[in-house]
């Protein structure tokens, strides 16, 4: 066994390890070291930093040192130094001291960046990422990990994925963070540890952010309807109690809030509160899960004793799911009903938040409880306008910036996801302006927007999003037919819904999408996306069904309940034979005949489904419950057929738009000639022709028609004769 060993750093650039804190190693050399994954060990370059160890794959270098961009700077060395790897003993850091840009230790608790850091081995001196380290198993809950990553993304916004903090201050040279560790922002609050008791604690309350100005209401355009109601109701329980009494009532200041993270939720309750002058209490839930049950329990009862003594007060809990869990709630949520009902008795209002509403035990929404429910929908095109005219108010844009077209580009996108986007464009325009000199005049332009597109993705449905494509239907080829119908069914009830309100009709609530693979099924939802610019939420068939008791109904549940929330949405169902076969006909258990009356119900229940409409795409139209296909549910039955000569000759077009064709290659006669062929074939074939002229040549400017050849004896018609002529008959008696 080796005491140390001199290797040969290099970068790993793999997204699973980047700023983790972690290094890989050939597990010979791990064996040769006396190392298993997650131990730490000292790395010494120009600069002496640590890390936690973990395998390489069998495939790598025996003598290289896999490493990220992170560490490769706290060695204060670039790609292919040489560096010293030491075993060292696990030591349990007792106290970690970080310094930040103001704007992160604003928003971001001790206690949070504990959870941040859970698993890391930190040295003084260090640049550390608030990317959890979730590679290898941490000493603490991953549900907790999960919840800190959520949060960050929520306060921080996008820009969390990259912020960097510097280490000051660290109790040992190389010491592992675990959850007992006091971890504190240099001359900022200190993070209370679980075993630290309420007496102990009072130095360094568990749940308090630094002062920030509460916004003002004027602020947060989207949520004035909410901010309004709540607003009512915490003026009528503060200031007019009298009135109340003798009326012989009297109102309960129990409020849950629910939407997207990042949607404005606590800021929200903190512009209230302030127009009331009530002042705001946060705390964050998932800290006080953290502590052990009864240190928990004494921390809520200093907390609601706390608020309940500055009156009029608002005890904001943010994430309340992780104090009272639907699934197997535990005695810290019996603990917490009790303090939020004496806590609602003294006339102290309680406003909890949560970005997943299903997993809330809903004994919370009792009357006496948290009685009143808002909910904080998904901004629309026109809100994401007037978001963005707020958030850019202090910029100085050019006269291309067009925030019209950056709203329609932006589905999904909640107001951090747009905070996020006008700061990178303002990064980028910063960079801009340094590069040709500061003295230059700095300008914001809509190609700065345009670049900040391309990286900042949006968080709020990032579980089951499509990704709206720069298409539109005009781009798709021929299909005139069937655009007409997507039209008329997708796009007006969505753009149009007062028209059909006036008329006094109901729009089609969905439609069903059939042909042969490959003929562009999913391609024209992407178009309708582009085209409608509207929210979409896209799941395959098959990834709503689980094989435990109830969870696919509630899956089922939970996407319509998003749907309703973001709407105008576009539910898109890929492969929708797989999740509503015909019922009875299964030897699953019966989960899809209850998926199917889960679908059902959501599609024509008791709940509206408003401005809601939901595309099913199959290939086997037969399979599917006949249920589904009546009025009212996916009514309008749409038949995407095989592309014809013309209909080819326009795929070969668009799919070549940015190949450099030679003038010699005849799209016309070669769509002619490809019988047979599906879109997907047609845009293979442009593909392989490419890659057919760098086989020739490596320095090919131009695809040539001897490459078109070549190509089309690799590419084979994929379309089945049999099972073309069989939809076509369906849709002949299937006509609308």
């Amino acid at each position: 066994m080796a005491d140390d060993l001199t290797l040969t750093v290099t970068l790993r650039p793999a997204a699973l390890d980047a700023r983790r804190g972690i290094v890989r190693l050939h597990p010979e050399v791990m064996a040769a070291l006396a190392l298993r994954p997650g131990d730490p060990v000292r790395l010494a370059g120009n600069r002496v930093t640590a890390g936690i160890v973990a395998r390489a794959e069998a495939t790598a270098g025996r003598g290289l040192l896999y490493a990220d961009d992170l560490t490769l700077g706290n060695l204060g060395m670039r790609d292919g130094g040489q560096v010293t790897v030491t075993p060292i003993p696990v030591v349990a850091a007792q106290r970690v001291t970080l310094t930040g840009s103001a704007e992160v230790v604003a928003v971001v608790s001790p206690e949070m960046l504990r959870l941040a850091l859970l698993g890391k081995v930190v040295s003084t001196g260090d640049d550390v990422s608030l990317l959890p380290q979730d590679v290898l198993p941490a000493a603490g809950n991953r549900q907790l990990v999960e919840a800190a990553r959520k949060s960050l993304a929520n306060r921080v916004g996008y820009a969390w994925t990259s912020t960097l903090l510097s280490v000051t201050e660290v109790s040992h040279p190389a010491a592992l963070v675990t959850m007992d560790t006091v971890v504190a922002w240099q001359d900022g609050p200190v993070a209370s540890t679980p075993a630290t008791t309420p007496a102990a604690a009072a130095g360094a309350p568990a749940s308090t952010d630094p002062e920030v100005p509460p916004p003002s209401l004027d602020d947060l355009p989207g949520l004035r309807s909410q901010a309004k109601e709540l607003e009512e109701l915490l003026d009528l329980g503060f200031h007019h109690r009298e009135v109340l009494a003798r009326l012989g009532t009297r109102v309960t200041l129990g409020v849950l809030i629910s939407g997207p993270s990042g949607s404005g939720k606590s800021a929200l309750v903190r512009a209230v509160g302030a127009a009331v002058g009530a002042k705001v209490r946060p705390v964050w839930a998932p800290e006080l899960a953290a502590l052990t049950n009864s240190a928990a329990a004494a921390r809520l009862r200093e907390l609601a004793a706390e608020v309940r003594g500055e009156q009029p007060a608002v005890l904001l809990i943010s994430d309340v799911e992780a104090l009272a869990p639907r699934e197997e709630p535990g005695p810290i949520s019996t603990v917490f009903r009790q303090v939020l009902a004496a806590t609602l008795a003294e006339g102290t209002a309680v406003v909890c938040t949560t970005s997943k509403p299903e997993s809330v035990d809903p004994v919370l929404r009792a009357p006496e409880l948290l009685a009143v429910q808002l909910t904080v929908a998904l901004p629309d095109a026109a809100m994401r306008r007037e978001q963005l005219s707020v958030l850019t108010r202090g910029m100085p844009l050019a006269e291309d910036v067009r925030l019209d077209d950056v709203a329609g580009r932006t589905p999904g996108f909640v107001a951090a996801d747009l905070g996020a986007l006008a700061r990178e464009a303002g990064v980028r325009a910063a960079l801009r302006v340094v590069a040709v000199g500061e003295d230059a005049s700095p300008i914001v332009t809509m190609a700065d927007f345009e670049a900040a597109l391309e990286v900042v993705r949006p968080t709020s449905m990032a579980e089951s999003t499509l990704e709206v494509a720069a298409v539109t239907l005009d781009d798709v080829g021929d299909m005139v037919e069937v655009k007409q119908m997507l039209t008329e069914s997708v796009l007006w009830p969505l753009t149009y819904p007062d028209t059909f309100a006036r008329l006094g009709v109901s729009p089609p609530r969905g439609v069903l999408l059939y042909g042969p693979p490959g003929c562009g099924k999913t391609y024209l939802v992407k178009a309708i996306a582009g085209t409608g610019k509207a929210n979409v939420l896209s799941v395959k068939g098959a990834e709503l069904l689980s094989k435990w008791v109830g969870d696919s109904e509630r899956a089922v549940r939970e996407l319509f309940r998003r749907a309703r929330e973001a709407a105008p949405t576009l539910v898109f169902l890929d492969e929708i034979d797989a999740l509503a076969p015909a019922r009875g006909q299964g030897s699953d258990g019966g989960v899809t005949d209850r998926v199917v009356a889960a679908l059902l119900t959501e599609l024509d229940g008791v709940e509206d489904l408003r401005n809601v409409v939901v595309i099913g795409a199959t290939n086997r139209p037969d399979l599917i419950d006949p249920a589904m296909l009546r009025p009212g549910r996916l009514e309008r039955l749409v038949f995407v057929p095989p592309p014809d000569a013309e209909a080819r000759t326009a795929i070969l077009r668009a799919s070549s738009k940015a190949v450099p064709l030679d003038p010699a290659v005849d799209l016309v006669a070669l769509g002619a000639d490809l019988e047979g062929f599906s879109a997907a074939d047609c845009a293979a074939l442009i593909r392989e022709s490419a890659l057919s002229a760098m086989r020739d040549s490596l320095e090919a400017t131009t695809v040539t028609a001897a490459n078109v050849a070549t190509a089309r004896k690799r590419v084979r018609a994929s379309l089945d004769p049999e099972q073309v002529a069989w939809l076509a008959n369906y849709a002949e008696t299937h006509q609308p």
